[in-house]
């Protein structure tokens, strides 16, 4: 497949991607968990169907030492018993931020407690944020159909 544009290429789009990594940036030094941080970005790419957000976020988790076990199971992560409660709780609200067109009301009330339960204010800012980024990215890639499978981890920072 050969993307619709090139993103790192054109100049317009090019700045429009390294604003967006700038504000990624700001979560590496949240409180919240790395493996939380991967895991959320790879479960709305895989609602999304976004490959070049998988290929990344899959081999980045590896490099950071996430088992290949819980990679498997994110997309079943429900039925899975890797996962810790706060795991559960983030890929929760990921999925209904995700999909918050196909809900009338929005994220429930009750994912957000249950999400609220596990993470601190700051620790939910940031996984707010985190999940509508990867979504940005992911419509991005999406639209565009930058294609997947060629990504080294660090390639991009």
């Amino acid at each position: 497949m050969d993307a619709r544009l090139n993103l790192l290429g054109n100049p317009a789009a090019g700045k429009f991607v390294r604003h967006l990594v700038s504000a990624g940036a700001v979560f590496a030094d949240s409180a919240l968990p790395a493996a939380t941080q991967e895991l959320v970005k790879i479960r709305a790419s895989q609602i999304n169907g976004c490959g070049g957000c998988l290929d990344m976020h899959t081999k980045d988790a590896i490099e950071a030492g996430e088992t290949s076990l819980r990679l498997n199971l994110v997309a079943a992560w429900r039925e899975a018993k890797v996962f810790t409660d706060a795991e559960r709780a983030a890929l929760e609200l990921a999925e209904q931020g995700t999909r918050i067109a196909d809900a009338a009301g929005g994220v429930p009330d009750e994912v957000w407690a249950n999400a609220a339960k596990h993470y601190d204010e700051h620790q939910l800012t940031a996984l707010v944020a985190l999940i509508a980024l990867i979504n940005t990215f992911n419509r991005l890639n999406v639209i565009t159909q930058q294609p997947a499978g060629d990504y080294r981890p660090g390639q991009f920072g």
